[in-house]
Order: structure tokens, then C-alpha cells, then sequence
């Protein structure tokens, strides 16, 4: 009893972090409608930076706790919503997550810029004093938590429902022009919002900081079980929201306390909220959410197919050129370039044609390099096997998924590659017990690997343009622009989505395979769950709708880390242009292909 007693108090407290952070959240979102994916990375910088004043510095806590809520997180929702969020307003959900995944990405590229990696304690609040309940104790920072969470859970309803600042925020995200002929100012009503959100963040990551430790990554994706228990409340109610989260917070806790503590089940244990959140969005409605994806854009022209054709025998001779030319290490890079060109190749079917932004697609990578790799024979058999289980992954999720769209679909693949990443590929289940597998090469030579990944790469782009020509491309587009409309004239929308998934799926999959047998020996840090974010950050600043976007944006993602590692400084800069330049591509998913078609237009006129 006096066990279960400490650990019911571990959950609460846990759980009255998680409510502080999900109440900014809900704040943004019932007052701006773009649910901001960044809102843990505001969190993790802004503990870095109380660390920094705190513990560095040697300012006392109160102080460096007043200054980084009560003014920095502020400011920084402030300049968030004016040069970023502002510009969005209106926009598809689509487009908003990835300015939010932008926002995500930067922030933790300024945290490896400005606090490089190491170990860093913080002390927690009033460490000196606390209180005995029977016989557990409860230190002076649980109470500190609990009162948080209390007062802005309390605070915030009363805010949004028992004041004009609140009511008139939510009437400007349903009629802004109507709420502005009533003497209130939308523009300002939305800063105050976002600024609300920031410090709620910055309030909850430094709560959390004692119990989850200083780290970029794992304070960043933290805020999932905050993403669950915002859902509880449907993105709308506090109570719920709060509620939610003291929930989480305590199956969370008996967990700990009650799940044997074999390989399996501590795996189980880290992927408990992935699992809750994927459990909470497939068991509400998703009325409260827009239907939304990257919508409301003309793509560039789909080539026909005699100019298909010819593109592809020209590409074809210029990588047999470069072949001749290069050395076997700059073969080998390009030929990776163009298997992360066959990953985007798979987004741009999945959301540069469906329309459905996906935060695991990286995810079929790994099960297909899996696949290939526990079959261990060198055959091309053997990665059409791999890109076949990756397209029955990707049919079940989205079978999984039927009745969700818009955010509770991104957000339900996000949940999904947590799931898996916790489940499967971190866990000696697809690895071993030494966490490698080793893989035969089809080809030994890197100018042979180089032929092989273009001839595929080659393919896949043929067959993407086939599917956009024909009739599944004209209704997945169809789709993309009106659900609501296609449904009414009798096409089945769930069942082309499964399709979609499947096909996108399975074209991971396939270069998982290729990824796997060029890198010859893969590991579980290869496919880890934040390797998710920039690939959609790729695709969507070289061109997330066309085949030309998925040849740059493969480029790119493979210049990335040749650029760290050969400018280590450069690392983090490198993270934040990323997160920068995404956030301000995201209206245009056409990216810097279009840029480079559109003045090629131009010349010719």
C-alpha cells in the first residue's frame, strides 16, 4: 500500500507537468486553430536557457524562473506568431505542421548551437523542504508542480470563458472579420495567445527537467503525452485536457511500479505515450479538427509520356558520366543521395499527391532495411520482399486509421513510428541483442551501387508520374482538393488513401532495402524516431510535388551530414537554417524546384 501510495504521487506530479504544458497547447490552438508540433521544443530551449541563468549563471531560481516565463518565453511566442504563425493564418493543417515541424527542428538547432552536448544537473524547487504522507514524501518541488498545474488549469478556464480577453479570442478564430467590427483586434488577441503558450511551455519543460534530465531530443518529444492529453480534451476543454493528463501521468507510474522489467516490457514502458496517443485519437471524434493536408496548391505540370521518357534517359546518361568521373567515396554519396531521393519519391505520392502529411514515413525505411537485412540474401528478390511488408505496414495503418484525417492523421503517424521505433526497431526484436545487422551487397563496387540506385530511382519516378497520369492520380487529386465532393459523387475516399499509404509504403520500403544493402551493416540509431521531421522538412523545401523536388531534396539530405561532419560547427547552424527555411516554404509546397521551373518560364518568354 505505501508503495502504491508513492507511486500514485510520482504520477500525479508527472502528470501536473504534463497538464502545464498541454494547457498552452490548448490555449494556441482554441484561439489561433494551428496546433503548434514546436510547442516542446519552446519548452526544451527555454529550460536550457533557465539553466543557463540558474545553474550557470548563478542567479537565484525564483529569478531566472520569473525571467524565462514571465519574459523571454513570452517574447518568444511573440515573434513565433508574428513572422511565422501570422502569415499561416487560414492556411490547411498540412501546411501548419510543417511550419510547426520547422519550428521543432530550429529550436534544436539553436540549443546544440549555444549549449553543446554534456551533462547538465538542475536543482530542483525548495529541494530543502517537503511533507510526509504516511510514509512516502512529497519534496518541495511536487508541490511546487501540483500548485502549477492547478492554478493554470484554474486560470485558463477562467480566462478563456469568464473574460471578454478570452471570449474575444475565441471569436476571432471563428469570424475575425466580424469580431474586428466589434472594436477587437485580432492580430494582438492572437500575440497574446501564442505568448500565454510560450510560457506555458517554458513553465512545464523546467518542471519536467529534474525528472527527465537536460536533453535536446528527449525534452522535444516529451511534450507527446501533452499532445495526448490536449486530444483528451479534444483540443477545447481544460477540465478534459487537465484530467487527461494526470491520467497519463499515473498509468505512466504504475507502469514503472507493476511491469516486469525484462528487454520487452521496458520497451513497453517507453512506448506507452505513442501507444496512449494513437489509442486517444482513433477512439474520439475528430469533429473538433479541420479536414486539412497540403491542399489549395496547383502543383507543377506532370510531364507526358514521351517527355517522362526523355527525362529519364538524360538523367540516366548524366550518372553514368559522373561514374566514370568520381571516386568511389563521392559515388557512394551520391548513390545514398538517390536512395533518400526514392524515400521523398514516396512522400511525394503520399502528400505531395494525397495530400496527407506523414511524421513516420522514415519509419517503412527501417522496416524494409529490416526485412532485407534478417533475409541476408543479395538478391533484387529480396528487396521487393522488403518493400512488400513495408506496403502491409503501411495498408494495416492506414486501415488502422480509417475514420481519422487532417491533424488526427499526422499526428496518428506520429504516434505509429514511436510505436515502432520504442517497440521494434529499438529493441532486439529487428536487431539482435547487439542492436547491427549486417548486410550483402548486390553489387560490391560503389560505381555499380551508384547505376543501381539511379536505375531504381529511375523507375520509381516513371511509376510515380504513371500513377499522377492515370486514374488513381486524378482521384487521389480529386481527393487532395475535396473530400467532402468526392465522397458525394460516390468515390470511396478511405479506401484510395489505403492505396495511397500502401503504395507510398511500400516505396519506402524499397529504399530501406537499398539503404540497407549499401550501408552493409544498419543499426537501431538508423532509423530513429526524429529522423521523421527532416525528411518532411526536405521534402517540402526542394519540392514535395514533384519528381525533380525528390532528386534535390535527396541531394540535400545527403549533403547534410557530409557538411557536420566535415564543418562541426556548422551542425547545429545547419539544423536551424533547416527549421527556418521550412517555416517560411511551407505555403508553397512546390519548393525551390518551382523557383528554378518558374525562371526557366520566364527566360524563354
Amino acid at each position: 500500500m505505501t508503495a502504491l501510495l508513492a507511486y500514485t504521487i510520482f504520477g500525479l506530479v508527472t502528470g501536473g507537468a504534463y497538464a502545464v504544458v498541454a494547457g498552452g497547447l490548448v490555449l494556441t490552438y482554441s484561439t489561433s486553430k494551428v496546433f503548434n508540433v514546436g510547442h516542446g521544443a519552446i519548452g526544451m530551449v527555454m529550460a536550457f536557457l533557465y539553466w543557463e541563468l540558474a545553474e550557470n549563471r548563478g542567479l537565484p531560481q525564483w529569478l531566472a524562473l520569473l525571467l524565462v516565463v514571465g519574459v523571454c518565453a513570452p517574447l518568444f511566442g511573440l515573434v513565433v506568431e508574428r513572422f511565422i504563425m501570422r502569415r499561416l493564418a487560414g492556411a490547411p493543417v498540412g501546411i501548419t505542421l510543417v511550419a510547426g515541424v520547422g519550428v521543432l527542428v530550429g529550436l534544436i538547432g539553436v540549443a546544440q548551437v549555444v549549449w553543446p552536448p554534456q551533462a547538465r544537473p538542475v536543482r530542483p524547487f525548495l529541494d530543502q523542504l517537503g511533507v510526509h504522507i504516511g510514509q512516502s514524501f512529497v519534496s518541495g518541488h511536487d508541490l511546487v508542480t501540483l500548485v502549477c498545474a492547478v492554478l493554470v488549469a484554474g486560470g485558463l478556464y477562467v480566462v478563456l470563458n469568464r473574460t471578454r480577453t478570452g471570449l474575444a479570442m475565441r471569436a476571432c478564430v471563428d469570424a475575425p472579420e466580424l469580431a474586428s467590427l466589434y472594436g477587437t483586434r485580432p492580430a494582438r488577441l492572437s500575440a497574446l495567445s501564442w505568448a500565454i503558450g510560450s510560457a506555458l511551455a517554458a513553465l512545464g519543460g523546467i518542471l519536467l527537467t529534474p525528472v527527465v534530465q537536460l536533453d535536446y531530443v528527449t525534452m522535444t518529444l516529451l511534450v507527446i503525452t501533452a499532445y495526448t492529453a490536449a486530444l483528451v480534451g479534444r483540443l477545447r476543454s481544460l477540465p478534459w485536457t487537465f484530467a487527461g493528463a494526470l491520467g497519463l501521468g499515473l498509468v505512466q507510474s504504475y507502469a514503472v511500479a507493476y511491469l516486469p522489467s525484462s528487454p520487452f516490457w521496458i520497451s513497453f514502458r517507453a512506448a506507452i505515450p505513442a501507444l496512449l496517443l494513437f489509442v486517444v485519437l482513433l477512439a474520439m471524434p475528430q469533429s473538433p479538427l479541420r479536414i486539412g493536408g497540403v491542399r489549395g496548391t496547383r502543383g507543377l505540370a506532370v510531364p507526358n509520356g514521351l517527355t517522362t521518357g526523355v527525362g529519364a534517359g538524360l538523367f540516366l546518361g548524366v550518372v553514368a558520366v559522373l561514374a566514370l568521373l568520381v571516386d568511389s567515396v563521392v559515388a557512394g554519396q551520391l548513390a545514398l543521395a538517390l536512395v533518400f531521393g526514392i524515400v521523398l519519391l514516396s512522400m511525394v505520392l503520399l502528400t505531395g499527391y494525397g495530400g496527407v502529411v506523414s511524421l513516420g514515413q522514415f519509419t517503412f525505411v527501417g522496416v524494409g532495411a529490416v526485412t532485407v537485412a534478417r533475409l541476408g540474401s543479395p538478391s533484387p528478390l529480396t528487396l521487393l520482399v522488403g518493400a512488400g511488408v513495408a506496403a502491409v505496414v503501411g495498408a494495416l495503418i492506414a486501415l488502422t486509421a480509417l475514420r481519422v484525417s487532417g491533424l488526427y492523421l499526422a499526428l496518428a503517424t506520429l504516434g505509429f513510428a514511436q510505436l515502432m521505433d520504442k517497440l521494434v526497431l529499438q529493441s532486439p526484436i529487428a536487431f539482435g541483442v547487439r542492436g547491427s545487422l549486417q548486410v550483402p551487397r548486390l553489387v560490391e563496387s560503389a560505381t555499380g551501387q551508384l547505376l543501381l540506385a539511379a536505375g531504381t530511382f529511375t523507375l520509381v519516378g516513371i511509376g510515380v508520374l504513371a500513377i499522377r497520369r492515370g486514374r488513381l492520380g486524378r482521384r487521389m487529386i480529386a481527393v487532395k482538393d475535396s473530400s467532402a465532393a468526392c465522397a458525394t459523387l460516390g468515390l470511396n475516399v478511405r479506401w484510395i488513401r489505403v492505396w495511397v499509404f500502401s503504395l507510398s509504403a511500400a516505396i519506402a520500403g524499397l529504399a530501406g532495402g537499398l539503404f540497407a544493402q549499401l550501408r552493409e551493416t544498419v543499426a537501431a540509431s538508423d532509423f530513429q524516431l526524429f529522423n521523421n521531421l527532416p525528411l518532411l522538412l526536405f521534402a517540402v523545401i526542394a519540392g514535395v510535388t514533384s519528381v525533380s523536388g525528390a532528386l534535390l531534396g535527396g541531394v540535400l539530405l545527403m549533403l547534410l551530414p557530409v557538411l557536420q561532419s566535415g564543418f562541426p560547427a556548422f551542425a547545429g547552424v545547419a539544423v536551424v537554417l533547416l527549421g527556418v527555411a521550412a517555416a517560411g516554404l511551407a505555403r508553397d509546397p512546390n519548393g525551390l524546384v518551382s523557383w528554378g521551373f518558374r525562371a526557366w518560364s520566364w527566360r524563354r518568354a
